[in-house]
This record gives C-alpha cells, structure tokens and sequence, in this order.
C-alpha cells in the first residue's frame, strides 16, 4: 500500500504512464483466459476472502492479535480463503534456529481456520525487507547493506524501497549463495510442518517482491529484468525445497508490485506442476487515497495486462491482496461492481486486504460490520463446480448468481456458498442435477449442494437469487 508515489519517485514520468496506460496503446492480440484452478477431483475451484494478519514484531507472541473470531467471521460472511501473513524473522531469529513457539503458533491459526472450513494460504511477507529497516519480513540477519544509506520515509514508507541499502538488501538475498540457501531451508521447516495439516492450502512464496534500479533503468525495465533474472530463479530454488518435503500443496507467485500500473510481468517459467500466479491489484491514485475513476480504463488495462503470463505458462489466476484505502468516496460502489466483474473473468478468486477489525483498509468495523462499500464482497459464488464451468455470473441490481456447467458425467457435487441476508436466498436448477437446500433461511449464511446424476450430460444451470 502507499504507492501512489511509486512510479514518479522510480524516475518514470506519469506522461509516459499516460501513454502506457491509455485504452489506444498498441497491444498484442489479448490472451485467452487462464485456465481454472481445481481439485483433486477435477472440481473447479472459486477461493474468495480476505488477508489475515498482525504485523506487531513481539517474538514469541507474534500473530497474537489473529483471533478465532477472524475465521468465525469469515466464515459466517460466506467466505472460504484467508491469506495468512507469517514473518521470516519470527520464524527464525538466528541463523539455523527456528523457533518452535512462532510454528505452534501458526498451527494453532491453522486450527481455527480448519474448524471454519477456511482454505489458507501460508504468505511469506515482507514490507521494505523486514527489521533491518524496521518493518517485518527477512531477518536482520540475512539484511546486508554494503553500507549504503538508508532515509526513513514515516509519511510515505513505499518510498523506502528505492533506497539505497533496502535495494542492496534485496540484490543480495537474490544473488548471495548462502542467503538462497538459507530461504530455502526457511521454506523447507515451514512446508515440512504444515505439509499435512487440513486447513493448507498452498505457499506464497514472497510478498510483494522487489529489488534494484541500475544505473540508466526506468523502473518498467527494472521490474521486467527483476522478474526474469532473479525472481524466477529464487522461485525454483525454493519450489526444488518444498517439493522435498510437500509435493501436494500449490505454490503462489507474485510479480513486483509495477504488475499493477498495467504492465506485464517478466517471469519466466516455474517448473513445478501446482503453481499459481497471485499478482496483487492495487492502483496508485486510490493507493494516495484518491477515488475511483470509471473512465479511466485502469482495470480493463490490469486485466489485459495479468492475463497474458498465466496464460502463456497454462496457470490459474488467484488475485492475493486487492482493496482501496478509502472505501468511502463516491465512485468506490463502481469500484467494487467493476473490480468483482472482472476478476469473475480471469481469475479463481481472490483475497482482499484486510480482515481486521477497525477502519481505513480493515473489511468491517469493530463490531463486525462491513464498511462502507465492502459488503459488495460478499455475494454468492460457487467455491466448487463438479464440471466445466460455462457461465458465473453475477448480477448486482438483482443480486442473482447464474452458474452454468457441462457435468463431469460422474457422480460428483458442487458446492455454492451464499451469505446472510435479510430476503433469504432461494436455488432453482435445471439439468440432470438436484439441490440441498433449495431455500436458505433469512439471516443465514448457506452452503447449497447440487448433486449430479450418475452418467450426466448436456447442461446444468443453477441460479441463486433473493426470495421474495
């Protein structure tokens, strides 16, 4: 957050993001859409939710301010993801000493999460590297500086990335033998631990990377370069540690944060089986607190732009963080409708930022009530259809999701999700299928099962919708 600033201070004039960005820019012939993420029965999977954290460094108690009621909450709301924020240097405060009480922990989280049916994803997170600039992420122990100055930003601090000690800190993670090899041991005693627990779902590998400008680079040439020469390799690395350890979980991959001015990444291909590409979605004006603006074309230039990696390596889409500063401002209700339509057209779901209980970018305010706009986040969806999704659509003035799909000709089930309210929700179905329930109490959150027939064909047609 905070890059309203971002590329001007990189040396990137916003004349020439203008001219990026506008709808007119040539572009290649748009990608076709990436392809679903599924289960192990061949299910396709829809995640939605939200980010859970505590960034408060305390050693032992770190993550203490992640409650029960987070998931509880979650749950209740219709939701079915959480992206858990979990810190290097907690895990490890010293070289080659990982912290048993930090791992119990996490587990104890993890409980929680399984107890209210929450799929989670373990988020390795820095913000501006970690302690050594004091924010979290990497130990200070594997923080090197040559030296260089370091200038805290406390009004700004997305500035903090562009200087000089903080880009040779990340030069060095990426290039230095011992600090690969110790990253991926960090991931090694992580995955090792949760590789069987219930409620994983997969790794993030690094949040939000970032790196070094060198002399004569823009930072579009500087991020493409990151990606392609270090980012790539660093997610081998630790893909080649996990997989000696967990060969069922997903690992997620991010681009740099530049992913969300509209420009593609420069990643190059991870060889492993269960990647997923989880770019973040952030736009710099909202990100400086400003409003949404419905003619500038931003997420239609987002969208053109994440798409064309995940669908030239054949990944699914699962957006990571997304969510504006100010909720608030006039446009933000276009905002959410505009944001949520395009994400139904490219991705398998998505985790907003943040479930926390407060204002600013918290989801709902200390008494568990969505701020302004956020209960646009909650809508029905289907987290699993058992077939080949032809149709999700959901429509806001009528608040009705239409799901169709060409059943798997086996006995399966497809789970859709609905959240509390007032009318109630009720379920018709068409084709070779039958529901339970039909009808969702008012008030309730509901979870609808449409079994399909043994030997099915042809088309099932599901369509939620308010009673009354």
């Amino acid at each position: 957050m905070g890059r309203g600033w971002l590329l001007v201070r990189a040396g990137m004039a916003l004349a020439t993001v203008a001219a990026l960005l506008a709808p007119g820019a040539a572009r290649a012939q748009a990608p076709a859409a990436p392809p679903p993420l599924t289960d192990d029965r061949g299910r396709t999977l829809t995640l939605r939710g939200w980010n859970v954290e505590d960034k408060a460094h305390s050693g032992a108690e770190a993550l203490s301010a992640v409650s029960e009621r987070h998931f509880r909450d979650l749950h209740e709301q219709g939701f079915d993801f959480a992206r858990l924020l979990v810190f290097w240097d907690d895990l490890e405060p010293r070289p080659g000493h990982y912290s048993a009480r930090y791992l119990g922990k996490i587990e104890r989280i993890l409980g929680w999460a399984h107890r209210w049916h929450i799929r989670v994803v373990l988020d390795a997170h820095q913000d501006v590297f970690g302690p050594g600039f004091d924010h979290r992420g990497i130990p200070a122990w594997a923080t090197r500086t040559d030296g260089l100055p370091f200038t805290r930003h406390p009004d700004d601090w997305f500035a903090e990335y562009f200087e000089p000690a903080v880009q040779a800190a990340f030069e060095h993670l990426y290039e230095d033998r011992d600090l690969q090899r110790a990253q991926a041991r960090m991931w090694r005693v992580l995955a090792q631990r949760f590789a069987h627990h219930p409620a994983v779902f997969g790794y993030d590998l690094i949040n939000e990377p970032m790196g070094r400008l060198r002399p004569g680079e823009d930072l579009p040439a500087a991020a493409h370069r990151i990606e392609a020469e270090q980012l790539t390799p660093m997610y081998n690395r630790i893909a080649a540690a996990i997989r000696t350890v967990d060969r069922r979980h997903r690992l997620f991959v991010e681009p740099t944060p530049i992913v969300g001015e509209g420009l593609p990444t420069g990643l190059g291909r991870i060889h492993d089986p269960k990647v997923v590409y989880a770019p973040h979605f952030y736009h710099a004006t909202m990100e400086a607190g400003g409003d949404y603006d419905p003619s500038g074309h931003w997420i239609a230039s987002y969208e053109d732009a994440v798409t064309r990696y995940p669908s030239a390596h054949h990944l699914p889409v699962v957006v990571g963080e997304w969510g504006p500063r100010d909720s608030s401002l006039p446009h933000m209700a276009r905002f959410y409708d505009d944001a949520l339509a395009s994400f139904d057209r490219y991705s398998s779901g998505w985790a907003g930022y943040v479930w926390c209980y407060g204002g600013g970018y918290c989801a709902v305010d200390q008494d568990g009530r969505f701020l302004a706009n956020k209960q646009q986040t909650a809508r029905p969806y289907a987290p699993a259809v058992a077939g080949t999704v032809r149709e999700q659509r959901y429509d806001p003035p009528t608040r009705t999701l239409r799901l169709g799909y060409a059943p798997s000709g086996r006995p399966d089930v497809t789970e859709l999700s609905t959240p509390p309210a007032a009318t109630g929700w009720q379920v018709s179905v068409q084709g070779p299928a039958s529901a339970r329930p039909r009808v969702v109490p008012a008030g309730k959150r509901g979870t609808i099962r449409v079994e399909t027939r043994p030997g099915a064909s042809g088309r099932v047609t599901v369509t939620v919708s308010p009673r009354g």
